[in-house]
């Protein structure tokens, strides 16, 4: 049943305000009765909320999103490094953890001078196609990586790296470095820069990023200023009380 809930759910896409029971169906690939049985009781529950004859994600769903512990911790730790990177660089800034073969966006910082990306707070994009996904990647184990080429590299800008070899190759480049960079590979035009967040030796437990449109400005000039402010948060997480719980 978990499942199939799940599937309902996943089944809304970040431009969706409503959905029908029948858009529901084909989506998720349950039969519409199932469907049908299933949003009733999400109504019911305040999962979800009639629009007219359709439904969208209600605001229960989003108090319990809220009390997820592990994003809360980490806006709580890092929320003034981000503030200063943005400042410093007026550029858009990221936090995201690892979650499968995906990141998963937990903070955002628009500049105001910088132009609009389409990532968003809760929003998710393949690993290997972000710079922050790489980052992370070059420090999980190799089992992790060797997951995200099984499940297929698609391409989703010009720059993507679709071929496991390359990956590999440029995942030891970045443990060697300590700096991602992306090159139009979530998607055209857009260029980024991303360091891990690393309390003590081991696996991340974020990636920081500077992101920005291809010509604003030359990503290896923001380089070394992500890895510092990437740096300086880890050490402050390895201080904090709050380090354990967001391993």
């Amino acid at each position: 049943m978990i499942g199939r809930v799940s599937r309902v759910f996943e089944a809304f896409g970040p431009e969706d305000d409503g959905l029908g029971v029948r858009e529901i169906a084909r989506r998720s690939g349950l039969a519409t009765s199932t469907v049908s049985r299933i949003v009733r009781e999400l109504v019911e529950h305040r999962f979800l909320e009639q629009a007219g004859r359709e439904v969208r994600i209600g605001l229960r769903f989003f108090e319990l999103g809220e009390q997820a512990a592990r994003p809360h911790q980490l806006r709580r730790l890092a929320m003034a490094n981000m503030s200063d990177l943005r400042s410093a660089t007026r550029q858009t800034v990221h936090l995201a953890v690892l979650d499968g073969t995906e990141v998963v966006y937990v903070i955002k910082l628009r500049s105001r001078s910088a132009p609009p990306l389409g990532s968003r707070v809760g929003g998710r994009m393949p690993a290997h196609a972000t710079g922050v996904g790489k980052a992370l990647l070059a420090h999980a184990p190799a089992a992790v990586v060797e997951r995200v080429i099984d499940a297929g590299l698609p391409r989703l800008g010009p720059g993507t790296i679709t071929d496991g070899k390359r990956l590999r190759e440029q995942l030891a480049e970045i443990r060697a470095t300590g700096i991602a960079y992306e090159n139009e590979e979530s998607g055209p035009g857009v260029v980024c820069v991303a360091a891990p967040v690393t309390p003590r030796a081991g696996t991340p437990i974020a990636g920081l990023s500077i992101s920005t449109r291809l010509g604003e400005v030359d990503t290896a000039s923001l380089g070394p200023a992500v890895r510092t402010a990437a740096i300086a948060l880890g050490r402050q997480a390895a201080r904090g009380a709050a380090w354990a719980g967001l391993r």
